[in-house]
């Protein structure tokens, strides 16, 4: 009977056994015709399928570059000894510290980027290791690739696990180095060192295998041809990455950082280089890495490739005649010695932003020059270029009202004087800065109108002042300038802020009609899948996939009034009124309607030109790729040349005039005063005005008074006829006194002097100031760094003798003058400077106040910021 039972219950037990074997068995057979039955296999065959080429083209349809699939002839695949130790420890410490110890998949890391994708409440970290990377570049579909799915990371692993039994380490680890994306079309190493470089692979430093293994995660952030500093910085990050993972020691990556990297291309067949590499960026961050390297597009951008060639031709032309490199166009020897190789222009549509032209450099193929950098995208300090973006908001009503005051009009009065402004420093306290003009002048009052256009920087300074330095940076931003996130004090309006030229261009489109304006450089993208459409939406950084030809009023914003946009482009297109710092006949005059700002920084290192009309935008930079000073190159003499020639290329008939918006009032004023106009007023002209802000006062400065001319007094009721003289007298605010003095401008005898502004004693110097610093700058000639020195008597009198004195002796003398004024070299070391004379022949011997001066060698970081036209 027990053995009876016992029989039955294994039979049973065997029956049961033998069920759970089969359901798993199905189940499992069912989980991987689910999961896995339609993957590909791991063969050699499956990750080298031949891909269809991706063309590149302009407006037109003109072919700009065509992507040849990589594995079907340029890409070079190197066995692993034939690639550098230094990109091999680089790349496995960088994206896969555990490679030589797991399986394709592993836990420790998938254990760690869970948890801090659960502390930081988002997805942060993927935990795929570099057999993971391959399996999903190489062997998923393109529909797969990125979804966010449980399913995906198994089928995923299961080809890791599966490469991993196929292959060896080396081998995975080659295939992985000659497959992945660095950017710029560079799959695979070769490609990239060819590419960012000019050399194969074998020959790269160690400084250079580091800077390509951090592209390998953000191929499009850490672009080096965009932004080196940024790629800089993560080349950095991954030598700390060697240094931790103990592939080198310490002093070892002090030394590689130490080292410089020199970006520079092989030649190949290419036309807009510069601006094709910029939508490969953008292509990659639309679709995706492996989609632009399954190929098979057709991508149509926005490019006119004519005028591009006019534009390379433009730049190419004018810094050969700027450096004397051109033969028999030499217009001033000394331009042998200036010091410049580089620029970069852009072109846009003012109505749409679309990108017609992009020139990045003159050469890109110099390798002198690191010619393959995109000083376009570059971070550069614009100088004077960011005044009209200060002056705007201090005119727009909306934005004054921001800032808590009442909108300037184009004829308010500011005050062009020597100042001193407190700032605060990042530890709290109060910091004195004395912006100066870039003539070294103080012009007394001067209009808005006047002060913008001259590109003066003491009125700019004391707008920033008022408005707001938060309200200059949040205009800035709204208009497309995306880099002034740093903490910024009153300097920013004289460019102490980074910009890159297509931005800043982009940005000026914001004059038009007072709407942003986006740079766009892809028109329309053909080949792609409906799925792949479906997904992509309107993620691209630059506008849907096919895009309108007209501007989407939804993409832009109204960040100016119409009004306000007109009264800055008014003035920026008014030759008359910038003649004093730029002449009547400058290279900023066109035949046609257009607006214009130059810009160059204190320390010769980067000067600007950008303009518009009412069809185009256009944007020049000139300086050096190793970001070394200029001579004595300045916007209107670097960047002012080419952006008048492709002004001209880009208009083949002349364009509108700009359109005033409805409602613009035009008042006759006092020119000196922006007050309504008397009798006495000497000059008037015309100014536009926002309704209710023309002025309703009559002018009150200009004022006529009787004079007894025996005297020299007012005139009183006891004055016999035979000696009443009448003048008219400008009766200014205290401060301008010794601007007065300086310019020989009588005064009323009955003006007063505040005792704040009342001279201290008989005779006053006026220039230098004192307690200023200055530095001798190397990209100057030393006749070009001269000081003025200056004074006055202080009742206007006409002295005996009167000299102006440095501790060094003598620097000028004169006899019978009331003021004089000289030059004095710049020299370094501390310097007293004083005006001393006597009153009568034989009188004693009379001295102002000294002022003292220090003048040091060049130091870029401690360069105040005095912007230069």
């Amino acid at each position: 009977m027990t053995r009876t039972l016992l029989a039955s219950w294994r039979r049973r037990f065997g029956l049961a056994l033998l069920f759970v074997i089969t359901v798993a068995i199905l189940a499992a057979g069912g989980l991987y015709g689910w999961l896995f039955a339609d993957l590909p296999p791991v063969t050699a065959a499956a990750l080298r399928t031949t891909r269809p080429t991706t063309q590149i083209l302009d407006r037109h349809g003109k072919l700009l570059y065509e992507v040849i699939d990589p594995d079907a002839g340029k890409q070079i695949d190197l066995s692993l000894d034939r690639i550098p130790a230094a990109c091999v420890q680089a790349t496995i410490a960088t994206e896969d510290g555990r490679f030589f110890s797991h399986i394709g998949v592993d836990p420790l890391a998938i254990a760690r980027a869970v948890w801090q994708n659960l502390t930081s409440g988002d997805v942060v970290s993927g935990g795929s290791t570099l057999t993971q990377q391959l399996a999903r570049t190489l062997l998923l579909p393109a529909t797969e690739r990125y979804t966010q799915s449980y399913a995906r990371k198994l089928r995923e692993a299961w080809l890791a696990w599966q490469l991993e039994r196929t292959y060896t380490k080396d081998e995975l680890l080659a295939l992985y180095l000659n497959q992945t994306y660095y950017g710029n079309f560079a799959f695979g190493i070769e490609a990239a060192a060819q590419i960012f470089f000019a050399k194969p692979a074998n020959q790269l430093s160690r400084a250079e295998c580091a800077l390509l293994a951090g592209l390998i995660q953000y191929p499009t952030g850490y672009n080096p041809l965009a932004d080196p500093e940024t790629a800089k910085n993560r080349q950095l990050t991954v030598l700390r990455l060697l240094r931790e993972a103990g592939f080198l020691t310490a002093t070892e990556a002090e030394e590689i950082a130490a080292e410089p990297l020199r970006y520079r291309s092989r030649l190949f067949a290419i036309d807009a280089p510069h601006f094709v590499m910029m939508v490969q960026d953008q292509l990659v961050n639309q679709l995706g890495a492996e989609r632009v390297r399954d190929g098979g597009l057709r991508v149509v951008t926005t490019l006119d490739l004519g005028l591009q060639r006019q534009a390379e031709q433009a730049v190419r032309r004018r810094l050969a005649q700027l450096t004397c490199a051109a033969p028999g166009e030499c217009k001033d020897p000394a331009g042998r010695d200036r010091r410049v190789d580089n620029a970069a222009a852009v072109v846009l549509d003012s109505a749409t932003g679309e990108i017609l032209a992009l020139v990045g450099s003159p050469d890109y193929f110099g390798q002198q020059i690191s010619g393959n950098v995109n000083a376009a995208l570059s971070l550069r300090q614009p100088g004077s270029a960011i005044k009209p973006f200060t002056y705007a908001a201090a005119l727009d009503p909306a934005w004054s009202s921001r800032a808590g005051q009442p909108p300037l009009t184009a004829a308010s009065i500011l005050p062009d004087l020597p100042t001193t402004f407190y700032v605060e420093n990042a530890d709290g306290s109060n910091a004195a800065y004395r912006p100066q003009n870039y003539d070294r002048l103080a012009h007394g009052p001067v209009s808005v109108r006047t002060a913008l256009a001259n590109s003066y920087n003491i009125p700019a300074v004391a707008t920033l002042e008022r408005i707001g330095v938060d309200t200059l940076r949040d205009l800035a931003a709204q208009a497309g300038i995306r880099t002034f996130t740093g903490r910024y004090g009153l300097a920013l309006t004289l460019g102490g802020g980074d910009v890159r030229l297509l931005e800043l261009t982009a940005a000026y489109g914001i004059f038009d009609d007072g709407r942003s304006v986006a740079p766009r450089a892809i028109g329309e993208i053909m080949g792609l899948g409906d799925y792949e459409i479906t997904q992509l939406g309107d993620r691209s950084a630059s506008g849907p996939i096919s895009q309108s030809p007209n501007r989407s009023i939804s993409q832009s914003q109204q960040l100016l009034s119409p009004s306000t946009a007109w009264l800055i482009t008014d003035i920026l297109a008014d030759n008359v009124a910038r003649m004093p710092a730029f002449g009547a006949n400058s290279v900023l005059k066109l035949p046609f309607p257009a607006a214009v700002k130059t810009g160059t920084t204190t320390d010769w290192r980067d000067n600007w030109t950008v303009g518009y009309s009412t069809e185009r935008i256009v944007g020049v930079w000139v300086g050096n790729a190793d970001n070394a000073p200029m001579l004595d190159v300045s916007g209107v003499d670097g960047a002012g040349p080419i952006w008048h020639d492709i002004m001209l290329l880009a208009h083949p008939t002349a364009p509108a005039d700009f359109t005033r918006p409805a409602g613009l009032v035009e008042t006759e004023i006092c020119a000196p005063s922006g007050l309504l106009p008397t009798p006495e007023c000497p000059r008037t002209r015309w100014e536009w005005f926002i309704p209710g802000t023309q002025p309703t006062q009559p002018d009150n400065q200009f004022q006529r008074i009787v004079l007894d001319s025996a005297t020299g007094q007012p005139a009183t009721a006891a004055t016999p006829d035979t000696r009443r003289v009448s003048r008219v007298f400008w009766l200014l605010p205290p401060e301008y006194h010794d601007w007065m003095v300086s310019q020989g401008i009588a005064r009323a005898p009955s003006q007063t002097v505040a005792a704040s502004a009342a001279p201290s004693g008989p005779l006053v110097l006026t220039a230098p100031a004192s307690f200023t610093n200055y530095q001798l700058h190397p990209g100057t000639s030393p006749a070009s760094q001269q000081l003025e020195v200056a004074g006055f008597t202080a009742d206007s009198s006409a002295w005996h003798s009167l000299r102006l004195m440095s501790d060094s002796g003598v620097l000028a003398t004169a006899s019978g003058a009331a003021r004089m004024r000289a030059q004095w070299p710049l020299q370094a070391g501390q310097h007293r400077f004083w005006l001393e004379g006597e009153q009568t022949p034989g009188g004693p011997t009379q001295r102002s106040d000294v002022a003292q001066i220090t003048v040091g060698s060049f130091a870029p970081a401690q360069v105040e910021y005095t912007s230069v036209n």
